[in-house]
């Protein structure tokens, strides 16, 4: 059998003055202190809600919370669950490969293991204080800073809307050039929409304050690889392949609530009303995660938010968003599997259902920085290695990552591409400067 290359090593804190250090170091504890700040906040409403129950609800999820930052700020070993939520067994089953892949170099802790599992850990932690504490076990603590991203985002949002409104009375009429084009648009916004997140700035504003639309053509350059023919050839092709019988499905996975949802609810519209796809699936979070990320709640919650907007087209754009979920064109989901430690490598193994739902798609989109990472394992890549070989044998179907760097993993760069632009710009992978449109055939 053929040697298979050794896997680089796992981002980490354990690299002094890294990425993945400073945010363990500086930013995590904040995102904390602004949990347990929001809960203080709102003791009154709990007791509103619930009486003195909801009140010592609300003490026992601070204290708890507080305990947890103390542990991560002392670089304690990480402890297993203590919970009886469906997916403990999973993370304390991990827990457990992690003790093993650390071969007696002492237990797994928040600086000494993998990054992207003590962040994981970290949100699913939060959620565990609020679960365990009824009555107040269903409160988002992130749920705020979503609506508030939204709200300030509106300008942006109107633009878009009315922008997209305006195509659709002409959508009919686009030849294979126009259509292109206006994909290719579409999908800038989503990929530039991406750089509103709210864990990258420990929950302080990030919306998206200026029209969208204008700025694309000074992005162009950023872009660092830009597979969007790759995706219009993929889509035309699944369309002429399309019989009667076999409809072109489109999955996103989905990031942040928001301005960057927004974006790819337009850009989904546009993929359904161009003929380009047949029914698009969103796979969003089952739990509040990386402070801004999009579960159900938000998902139903920003197509309502725009039904009832006092502006023509943000209702308009509602009003046609509700009618494709109730028609079956748009279909929402969301799976544990989202919210565990594992890199997509795992999928197939852990949740084999996900896996083969994936399967049936012509197209994984996967947005932002997190799903980037975890496509490709979040580790110290050469910036030249192959996007392909970087998945590690998660291949479902066809993927394209629309990414906005935030972490210091990339790959699938010409070689030369990375060092040149380091030289000038130290920061430029962690800045939300840069992006990708990275897409791999599956093949």
């Amino acid at each position: 059998m053929a040697a298979v290359a050794a896997l680089p090593v796992s981002l980490s804190g354990r690299f002094k003055g890294s990425f993945a250090y400073f945010t363990i170091k500086d930013r995590l504890p904040q995102i904390l202190t602004r949990v347990i700040d929001t809960l203080h906040r709102h003791k009154s409403e709990f007791f509103e809600e619930h009486g003195e129950k909801g009140v010592e609800a609300e003490k026992r999820a601070i204290s708890f919370l507080s305990k947890l930052r103390n542990e991560l700020q002392t670089d304690k070993p990480v402890t297993p669950l203590e919970d009886e939520l469906p997916d403990a067994a999973l993370w304390n089953q991990y827990l457990d490969y992690q003790r093993n892949l650390s071969n007696g170099n002492g237990e797994p802790s928040w600086f000494q293991s993998p990054w992207l599992y003590v962040e994981c850990y970290m949100y699913r932690r939060i959620h565990a204080a609020l679960a365990q504490n009824p009555p107040i076990d269903n409160f988002d603590v992130f749920k705020e800073g979503k609506a508030q991203n939204f709200f300030e985002s509106q300008e942006a949002i109107i633009a878009l809307c009315t922008y997209f409104q305006e195509l659709l009375k002409n959508i009919k009429d686009l030849d294979e050039k126009q259509l292109q084009e206006e994909l290719f648009k579409l999908l800038q916004v989503s990929l530039w929409g991406n750089k509103c997140d709210l864990s990258f700035s420990a929950g302080e504003d990030s919306s998206q304050k200026s029209s969208p639309l204008q700025t694309l053509e000074n992005l162009k350059p950023y872009i660092l690889v830009n597979d969007m023919e790759k995706l219009w050839s993929l889509l035309v092709n699944a369309k002429k392949r399309n019989t009667e019988k076999s409809k072109v499905r489109v999955d996103i996975i989905l990031d942040n609530a928001g301005f960057e949802l927004v974006s790819d609810f337009v850009l989904t519209d546009f993929l359904v009303s161009s003929k380009l796809a047949d029914v698009v699936h969103f796979h969003g979070k089952s739990i509040p995660w990386y402070v801004s990320d999009t579960t159900k709640h938000d998902f139903n919650w920003t197509i309502k938010q725009l039904q009832s907007a006092n502006h023509m087209w943000m209702s308009r754009c509602g009003i046609n968003w509700e009618g494709s979920l109730k028609k079956g064109v748009w279909v929402y989901h969301d799976h544990m599997f989202w919210t565990l430690p594992h890199d997509f490598s795992s999928m197939a193994e852990i949740a084999p259902d996900l896996y083969a739902d994936l399967q049936k798609s012509d197209l994984l989109l996967f947005k932002g920085d997190l799903n980037y990472r975890k496509l490709t394992g979040d580790k110290k890549w050469e910036y030249s290695v192959p996007f392909h070989q970087a998945l590690n044998k998660f291949h479902p179907a066809p993927l394209c990552s629309l990414r906005t760097l935030k972490s210091d993993t990339q790959v699938g760069l010409k070689p030369g591409q990375g060092e040149q632009i380091q030289a000038s710009e130290p920061e430029w992978m962690v800045s939300g400067k840069y992006g990708v449109v990275q897409f791999d055939a599956a093949f």
